[in-house]
């Protein structure tokens, strides 16, 4: 960390909403993490994470993405996990009982069908997840976050119902 202190002010909205609010450059989340630019662009070409867009096109990331981020480094660095092997395990986790796919959706949809990335990076035009935002969705929310995704894997839908 460079010392960046993170700060609120609470103006109505409510801790999750502060916690999801897109507010820091692609090149300050890079030095509070102590990585490159080019390390984040990567992670979000490859599918780990979902960086937000300003109308300038200039990425922003909530404070969320930023444990997120957190999350993938710890499984790079401290468990060796490759970049591969995450979108792997983001793979696993059963978004269709998330969103209640019916079966014959479910067999066309390359998220339930494949295991090569998360949900969020495949276009879903057809089916239950098309037109929502994936920034918002439980599933997307809960597999960055290092504490879940061993349950979420591991296959108990009740723990996403939760949040």
């Amino acid at each position: 960390m460079d010392g960046t202190k993170l700060v609120f002010i609470n103006i109505g909205m409510s801790d999750k909403d502060n916690k999801e609010t897109p507010l820091y450059s692609i090149g300050t989340v890079a030095r509070m993490l102590g990585v490159s630019v080019q390390t984040l662009r990567l992670y979000e070409r490859r599918g780990l994470i979902l960086a937000h867009k300003s109308s300038g096109n200039q990425r922003l990331y909530s404070q969320s993405d930023i444990e997120r981020l957190k999350c993938i480094r710890a499984s790079i660095s401290k468990h060796k996990i490759s970049i591969e092997g995450i979108r792997r395990i983001q793979s696993m986790v059963p978004c269709w009982e998330n969103v209640q796919c019916p079966m014959e959706q479910r067999m066309a949809c390359p998220a339930f069908t494949a295991s090569d990335a998360g949900c969020w990076t495949y276009k879903h035009k057809t089916n239950v997840c098309a037109g929502r935002e994936c920034h918002d969705c439980t599933v997307y929310l809960l597999a960055g976050d290092c504490e879940q995704i061993k349950s979420l894997v591991h296959h108990q839908p009740r723990r996403l119902a939760e949040k």
